[in-house]
């Protein structure tokens, strides 16, 4: 076991864990952040994204060890309120069906608009196809993060 010290949500934990603990198994178990959703395992379904410094990251394959003084972002902490216009899209256009992958998609989506503000469909597709959805929700998250792009430049409100 070793400690780290992690920054997650802008808040400091620290924990002890082997160096090759998964990053998502530090935050579900150590510090009881249970948004971010176990799925596959391999990084393969992406439901267990977080950002680490702004980048979409599949949790499960991110050794504890190699976090360092990067910061981590999860579900919870995209937004202390759920008012960040992603979280707000889902909801208002029903994008969730069973929701067990809805936090990896809303984290992939949140990591890559910051460095695409104005993604066509096609680049919807694209960066989210990463992310399986096993109730094929597609055309609803294609449409929330459209909308979601939208309003966060201020021209859907």
């Amino acid at each position: 076991m070793e400690s780290y010290t992690l920054r997650v949500n802008d808040q400091v934990h620290d924990v002890e864990a082997a160096p090759d603990t998964p990053l998502l198994w530090v935050l579900r178990d150590l510090i009881g952040l249970t948004g971010t959703k176990y799925g596959c395992g391999v990084g393969l379904c992406r439901s267990c994204t977080v950002l680490v410094d702004g980048s979409a990251v599949p949790s499960c394959q991110q050794p504890v060890s190699t976090v360092g003084t990067r910061s981590v972002t999860t579900i919870e902490g995209l937004s202390e309120s759920g008012d960040h216009p992603l979280q707000e899209l889902w909801n208002e256009l029903n994008v969730s069906q069973c929701g067990f992958c809805q936090a990896g998609q809303i984290m992939t989506a949140a990591g890559w608009l910051s460095e695409n503000p104005a993604p066509s469909d096609e680049d919807i597709d694209r960066f989210q196809s990463v992310n399986l959805c096993r109730c094929g929700t597609y055309p609803r998250i294609r449409e929330a993060i459209r909308t979601a792009a939208r309003r966060m430049q201020g021209a859907d409100r």
